[in-house]
């Protein structure tokens, strides 16, 4: 299979970790028979250094025209005191918006090599957690009504105004449903539609769009407060988990807390068509860029998802994530994860270490 890859390497490390992320899709294209080219495309601090601006038309193209979007990461004091809509990540905003990606995909996995990272009790994760958030991207509270005005009883008064229609409910639900196929068939979807009228359309929606689309698959709802206390309670008995916007927004960075290391995460935005945009949830890291000391594990992981999510190949992701578990399983660590007697090795080693035991 032919597959044309549009890298947004970005700024600090983001150079090194997608160069990580390649040396494994290399191999995976080595191994089963695939073609992978790789395009470099400019975003964020790089962009505006080169074009003055963080998301060049040329890049916007380029994407659109790819099979997929491999992103590092943008930002860094150096371009700090620029204005809002000049900063690098300006550019990472502008490019979901451009190729129309409206799902957020983040992966919460915590893996049994480093039980011990989690802050939950071990007997709670020993077995290893992976909780896939997702989560509507550009609808809800945060694209909804807003203002301002005076009153003159209670002064200042603010408001947001919280709103979905059945079509923005019905393509986040395909999302999650298609993702479930994948893994355990089992959706449990977020709302709070004992308080919120736009939360009892959620739910209606959900359950008649993947009884209608996806008759295999098993929808159960959970209010979103006890989804919070469920995520540090039992993490491991989420599978896919599907949310709005603002309730994804939380529940999302709570899971992520459960597995101890934000060098680990990878995340997915999605839209109408296959081609996504795969990156890591961390930052550039300025202060480590250049030195071949960051963990490359979530880019290679968001990798992994590519091939998965938008190019179909399940076997190749499931050889990436066995990988990753061997080398932390042989004691290898980036700085970021090092624990007493294991083995540091660096971004370069931690990628050809993977690669060898796909």
């Amino acid at each position: 299979m032919k597959k044309h890859i549009a890298v947004l390497a970005g700024d600090g490390i983001g150079p090194e970790i997608t160069d990580a992320a390649i040396a494994v899709l290399k191999k995976i294209a080595e191994k089963y028979g695939h073609e992978f080219t790789f395009e470099p495309l400019l975003l964020g601090g790089c962009a505006i250094d080169a074009c003055g601006e963080p998301l060049p038309a040329h890049t916007v193209e380029h994407c659109r025209a790819s099979d997929s979007v491999l992103l590092g990461a943008v930002g860094g004091p150096k371009w700090d005191a620029l204005p809002g809509d000049r900063r690098p990540e300006k550019g990472l905003l502008g490019i979901r918006k451009a190729m129309g990606l409206y799902s957020n995909i983040r992966p919460a996995k915590l893996w049994s090599a480093l039980a011990d990272a989690s802050p939950l009790k071990r007997h709670l994760v020993e077995n290893g957690v992976e909780i896939i958030v997702v989560r509507e991207l550009t609808g809800g509270i945060y694209f909804g009504e807003r203002g301002v005005c005076t009153d003159e009883e209670l002064g200042e008064t603010a408001w947001d105004t919280e709103k979905y229609s059945v079509k923005e409910i019905e393509r986040i639900a395909r999302i999650a449903c298609e993702l479930a196929e994948k893994r355990t068939k089992r959706v449990v979807s977020v709302d709070k539609a004992n308080v919120l009228e736009s939360s009892r359309l959620w739910r209606r929606t959900v359950h008649a769009y993947a009884e209608k689309h996806y008759p295999d698959v098993t929808v159960t709802d959970m209010l979103v407060d006890n989804a919070a206390m469920q995520i540090v309670k039992d993490p491991a008995q989420f599978d896919v988990l599907l949310t709005s916007n603002m309730f994804g927004d939380i529940l999302s960075d709570e899971a992520a807390q459960v597995t101890g290391s934000i060098g680990m995460l990878a995340s997915s935005s999605l839209g109408d068509t296959a081609c996504g945009l795969y990156e890591p949830i961390h930052g550039s890291a300025p202060d480590i860029a250049g030195k071949d000391v960051a963990n490359p594990i979530a880019t290679i992981l968001a990798a992994a998802m590519m091939l998965r999510d938008s190019f179909g190949m399940t076997e190749e992701y499931a050889a990436i994530e066995r990988a990753v578990e061997k080398t932390l399983s042989d004691g290898f660590r980036t700085a970021d994860i090092m624990s007493e007697g294991m083995k540091k090795i660096g971004c370069r080693e931690m990628a050809r270490r993977i690669a060898e035991n796909l």
